[in-house]
């Protein structure tokens, strides 16, 4: 046997080579994919858990109300056992005070804890130095811009006995959503508040010791990852994208690497036939092809394996350079996806290689030196693989029904992965038929090209496989991808339908007040609000009642918040706190004047302390209307907290206020931005697997039919004839698997819509892409002719004798 392959290696030594490369390339590119999907769902995780873990990394444990949110912990005993474990454990939560400062009253002030020691400290430097002592206090630097507070500032916090002075020594930014505060002050001299102490969770270092009752104890990572299922309607998203791209890795690599096994082996069928009938045994051939794939296997692994981690944190690096607003963590080494790519890559080589060497030795050496014949759906293979595709299709579409019907994401992937395998195996009828309808288009200059094509329907299916791998789950990804982010910004527009909020409680705002507002850098667009100063039963003080029906202008709902029918008016619980004690459906008295309105209230957030009426209830309650608010739409890119100073100055000589919604928006935008370019870093990935894929299985697929095209030539056929009809054959397969793929990608797209989108986000709507799908059909039909230019070439320089000359 070593002799025989020494000199089979000596006369096809270019064919051993291109077909080594080929196999090692794909192997090396699957495993790659593995260890980038590892590094960029850890670099994900990080930068996730480095904002809202924050407060929680240097600890052991986290304990919190059992019961949440349903339930709180009870502050006594929370701030007790914070007291008993001293500095090995760390509260967060905030009391809501009352402040001043440089004589004037602050907006709503919250007041957290920040630790004096450097481990538990959570809250990022930005200026100054932090507090040592009673008396000082850091600011957060977006609290700081909006009250125009300074380093060096004395606030007074607190009302009454409780107040107390403290100068700002330093500013400093909040990554963490939950734990942010206004200021923050050390623990000792938040307890001067503890009857407005509300705390949340206290995170530990060590044993846990006896817990709070109606407590429990989480992981940090634990913890964190409960707080953001929650926050998402309990979908936990990060587990999602990590469960779908490990199994999108692990089909990808074994169906590439299977299909270019697939090629190759066909090339070398003859090979093997013809040491069968020297005498080789069916064990020494499948023992040496063994032999072959261990050693590709292992070498092409260990370069899949380093190749994957230079990629995966040179994307890591990419995107924060790209999108500095969006950071992503640093990514540990992910062990476990080091090691699962590497033995993926060697366990599927091993077995991509097998199955096509079982065609060699269960047939006779006599068969298989015989010209290699379609599948024909009348012999027992021909009707064994429509059966086995038609049961996966039924077993897949059953399963998908059950995963949209529970909402389960595995048997989503399991009924996925059924559902394409079907398709994969029915290849070989399904895409041979999707050729001739294609190249009927094209006429009789596609006439060559379409039967060449069609021919081997079972190389014609291998062959599009990869092209068809990658255009479904590039359609599946974009159209789940502007699926999620729609549906998402509809959510967070219908909770923050207005960016910034300036309301006159008094006096109207005047033509040159909103000329000047709409030349603020920042602004997009702004628009006065006509309305009158009432009494609202239930509020303390007068505030504004408006109509506003042109609010689409500027809301990001469309101006759904606005659209208030007769008889009602929708008040905004965010602007009142909790001195809001109005709920949906209370009947209320609205008095403007002398005239009265008895309306029924709707609660909602987002445009500030004004009350919203439909335009008729306005006209019931005064003939003269006035602007009393100005809502804002920032421009894309504004910084909140500087648009908040600009605006806040422009408010304060008129006395007017206004609410900043912006910094939410954008909080949620960042998390949103984690996961689309983290999800776009894998989509990269699997176009370049799609991409070798084809020019893989091109490349091989030329080098088989040398013969072919030697024939072709000897019977006229011009080298550019020749060049143009693989050219066209390119096309062929592409569109086609284009195609097929896209039609797939989308109803997949549409079932991870069903079972995931809309259980996260119940007012959901389906978004497909159209423009990006078709520059998807446009780049993939290019890439597949490209693929064919250097095949295309090599063929055409074989000259008939030559060809017709190859065994």
């Amino acid at each position: 046997m070593h002799t025989v392959f020494l000199a089979s290696l000596r006369t096809h030594i270019r064919r051993y080579v291109a077909a080594a490369v080929a196999v090692a390339v794909a192997v090396a590119v699957a495993v790659a994919f593995v260890v980038v999907v590892g590094v960029l769902t850890s670099g994900a995780h990080s930068g996730l858990m480095d904002g809202l873990g924050a407060p929680y990394r240097n600890a052991d444990h986290v304990v919190s109300a059992a019961g949440w949110p349903s339930n709180e912990l009870d502050q006594k005993t929370a701030i007790a056992y914070t007291e008993q474990h001293g500095e090995n454990a760390a509260a967060t939560g905030r009391a809501t005070l009352p402040a001043r400062a440089n004589g004037r009253r602050l907006s709503e002030t919250t007041v957290g804890p920040i630790a004096t020691s450097e481990e538990w400290r959570w809250q990022k430097h930005s200026s100054g130095r932090f507090p040592a002592a009673m008396g000082e206090a850091v600011a957060d630097v977006y609290f700081a811009l909006a009250e125009n507070v300074e380093v060096g500032d004395r606030v007074r916090i607190g009302e009454g006995a409780a107040a107390r002075d403290v100068r700002v020594v330093g500013l400093v930014e909040s990554p963490s959503p939950p734990a942010q505060a206004s200021m923050y002050v050390t623990w000792t001299q938040l307890l001067q508040w503890r009857d407005h102490l509300h705390v949340s969770a206290v995170a530990v270092r060590g044993e846990v010791g006896r817990l709070p009752e109606g407590a429990k104890a989480q992981s940090p990572d634990g913890f964190a990852a409960e707080r953001l299922t929650y926050v998402q309607n309990r979908v936990d998203s990060l587990s999602v994208m990590l469960l779908l791209s490990a199994g999108i890795a692990i089909f990808v690599s074994v169906l590439v690497i299977a299909n270019t096994f697939s090629i190759l082996f066909a090339q070398r069928l003859r090979d093997f036939a013809l040491l069968r009938c020297i005498g080789s045994t069916r064990r020494q051939v499948v023992r040496s092809v063994r032999r072959e794939a261990t050693v590709v296997g292992v070498l092409a692994s260990l370069a899949g394996t380093l190749i994957g981690i230079g990629l995966g944190y040179g994307l890591v690096a990419l995107i924060n350079a790209f999108t500095p607003a969006i950071p992503m963590g640093a990514a540990a080494l992910p062990t476990p996806w080091l090691l699962g790519g590497f033995a993926i890559g060697l366990v599927v080589t091993m077995v991509a290689s097998w199955l096509p060497t079982r065609r060699v030795v269960r047939v006779s050496p006599l068969a298989a030196l015989r010209s290699d014949a379609p599948v024909d759906v009348r012999t027992a293979t021909g009707l064994v693989r429509p059966a086995l595709a038609a049961i996966l299709l039924v077993v897949g579409l059953v399963l998908l029904g059950v995963a949209m019907a529970r909402g389960s994401t595995p048997v989503m992937v399991a009924g996925g992965g059924a559902v394409f395998a079907g398709v994969l195996i029915f290849g070989p009828v399904l895409v041979p038929r999707l050729v001739r309808i294609i190249g009927a288009l094209l006429g009789p200059a596609g006439t060559l090209a379409t039967k060449n094509a069609v021919r081997n329907p079972r190389r014609t299916a291998t062959t599009t496989a990869s092209l068809l791998v990658g255009i479904t789950l590039t359609t599946a990804v974009l159209t789940g991808m502007a699926t999620w982010r729609s549906s998402l910004d509809e959510q967070i527009g219908r909770d923050h339908p207005v960016d910034v909020a300036l309301t006159s409680p008094k006096e109207p705002v005047t033509t040159d007040l909103l000329e000047r507002v709409r030349h603020t850098p920042g602004v997009d667009q702004a628009i006065a609000v006509d309305g009158a100063v009432a009494r609202v039963t239930g509020l303390d003080n007068p505030i504004p009642v408006v109509a506003a029906p042109a609010a689409a202008h500027v809301a990001r709902d469309g101006g759904a918040f606005a659209r208030v029918g007769p008889g009602k008016i929708r008040i905004d619980s965010e602007a009142f706190g909790k001195n809001l004690s109005l709920r949906s459906g209370d009947p209320v008295t609205v008095r403007v004047g002398d005239r009265r309105a008895r309306l029924q209230v709707a609660v909602g957030t987002g445009w500030g302390p004004a009350g919203v009426v439909a335009p008729e209830t306005l006209a019931t309650l005064t003939d003269a209307a006035e602007p009393h608010v100005i809502w804002i739409r920032a421009s894309s890119g504004a910084d909140p907290a500087r648009l908040g100073v600009a605006l806040d100055e422009l408010a304060d000589p008129v006395g007017a206020t206004t609410e900043n919604g912006l910094r939410t928006w954008q909080s949620l935008d960042q998390q949103l931005g984690t996961y689309t370019w983290s999800a776009l870093g894998l989509l990269g990935i699997a176009v370049v697997i799609a991409l070798i894929g084809i020019a893989n299985t091109l490349g091989l697929s030329v080098l088989e039919r040398a013969r072919e095209h030697g024939m072709l030539r000897a019977l006229g056929l011009t080298r550019r004839q020749l060049r143009r009809m693989l050219a066209t054959e390119a096309v062929l397969l592409s569109v086609a698997a284009t195609l097929l793929g896209t039609v797939i990608g989308v109803g997949f797209a549409w079932v991870g819509y069903e079972t995931i989108v809309k259980r996260a986000l119940s007012d959901a709507t389906m978004h497909i892409p159209w423009l990006s799908l078709g520059i998807v059909v446009l780049v993939a039909a290019l890439a597949g002719l490209l693929a064919a230019v250097l095949p295309a070439r090599r063929a055409a320089r074989v000259t008939p004798a030559a060809g017709l000359s190859l065994p």
